[in-house]
């Protein structure tokens, strides 16, 4: 049977086709969305649930934001796609806003937050080079283990996780991986004069929600400036006041000199990614260098700047902070009563509960699945931990509601 697109469809039929036609490259739970709108989704049969990742955290200002979805399709009817082969009326007005909004010189724009860490690498290399005076195809970049920047072939090549590296080398040169939330490694690893950058997200996300020990950001920056290396900042997850600042770095006063931002740049409307940075390490790239035909896009530009606008109109980052607090204060209360739950952490509205799984490596999914049953979406990582991160929008009330379906279900 042919579907045309606007045809309604099952959920078995959706799940059935995705199977058949897409690349099993993903494992969802087996949900069939349809509609979304604040904090809820909608499934196509019509129910509704609390949406508790909010697509990795790209949905900080609710599903469908009537103004970020205005700016979109005002923009839509005038001008979507120039390429960077001309000007367009809406670029310099946005880098313009970017740069002033955090607080730096110069941007530059991509789609996904992957290519923003792939962009992120090339400027900390060239800068390396140009700048720094390392040998030609000497420079190295210092990672942590657990990170998660990506996956294309020059990231997975700095990952840990068998699962995002098994038979995909030959990998790319130029890594050195240290343990997270280590200041005596960093600083030895630093000490090499081949070191550029310094890459690392200030809570590994993706991980199941480290959260690193305090003054661990800016002892990073500390030892950075000492040893002339680039501070990279992968705020893809936790930027745009997922954990209660603007960004995570924030919580410390840390200013990195290279910060990759994605996801929530765009409010989960469309695909958007940025680089911030100073003139003295943007200006490495010429024309010809580095590019991307959909990067800084017209609609891109009009989609962003509404999207980062709603955050500091709507006070969400106020919003995070306290609904993180309740959640994690509620959350503590019922890991002291279950036998499920080992631990509860996170900062603002990015948690994670850790699961006790010694019995049964499928625990978390099967909470997971009686989650999906009880109203509310969540998702595990890394086997036995759920993360927990609803967009910034959501109330008290709501709060209140979700964290009673959390408790019921971990007392099945």
């Amino acid at each position: 049977m042919i579907h045309t697109p606007f045809q309604d469809i099952s959920a078995r039929e959706a799940i059935r086709l995705e199977s058949e036609y897409g690349a099993h490259n993903y494992h969802p739970l087996p949900v069939v969305l349809s509609r979304g709108e604040g904090v809820y989704l909608y499934d196509v049969e019509g129910k509704r649930y609390y949406d508790f990742l909010s697509a990795y955290s790209a949905v900080n200002q609710g599903h469908c934001h009537p103004r970020i979805i205005g700016a979109m399709v005002t923009q839509a009817g005038q001008l979507t796609l120039t390429s960077r082969a001309f000007h367009s009326d809406k670029l310099g007005v946005c880098e313009q806003y970017l740069c002033e909004y955090f607080g730096y010189e110069k941007a530059i724009m991509s789609n996904s937050g992957a290519e923003a860490v792939e962009t992120g690498i090339k400027i900390a290399r060239k800068w390396g080079y140009e700048i720094k005076g390392i040998e030609t195809n000497k420079a190295k970049i210092v990672v942590v283990a657990r990170n998660f920047h990506g996956r294309t072939i020059g990231i997975i090549s700095a990952s840990t996780d068998p699962l995002a590296t098994r038979n995909f080398g030959p990998f790319m040169p130029g890594f050195e991986i240290i343990p997270y939330n280590d200041v005596p490694a960093l600083e030895k690893s630093l000490k090499d004069p081949n070191v550029c950058g310094f890459l690392v997200e200030p809570i590994q996300g993706e991980a199941g929600v480290y959260v690193p020990g305090d003054g661990y950001l800016a002892e990073a920056q500390r030892l950075c400036k000492e040893n002339n290396v680039l501070l990279m900042a992968d705020e893809i997850q936790t930027g745009i006041g997922r954990t209660g600042k603007m960004l995570a770095c924030d919580h410390e006063n840390v200013r990195p000199d290279l910060l990759m931002l994605g996801k929530a740049v765009s409010g989960g409307v469309y695909p958007v990614s940025v680089v911030l940075a100073d003139n003295e390490v943007m200006e490495v790239l010429k024309p010809g260098e580095h590019g991307s035909t959909y990067g800084g896009n017209p609609l891109a530009c009009a989609v962003t700047m509404e999207a980062l606008q709603v955050v500091k109109d709507e006070n969400l980052l106020v919003n995070a902070e306290e609904m993180g607090r309740l959640f994690r204060e509620k959350m503590s209360k019922v890991a002291s009563k279950s036998s499920f739950v080992k631990e509860v952490r996170g900062k603002g509205l990015l948690n994670a509960i850790v699961v006790n799984d010694t019995e049964d490596s499928q625990t978390a999914w099967n909470i997971c699945l009686a989650l999906k049953e009880n109203g509310l979406l969540a998702k595990p990582t890394h086997g036995n931990i759920i993360r927990f991160a609803p967009p910034l929008v959501i109330s008290e009330e709501q709060m209140i509601e979700c964290c009673d379906i959390i408790e019921t279900t971990l007392h099945l």
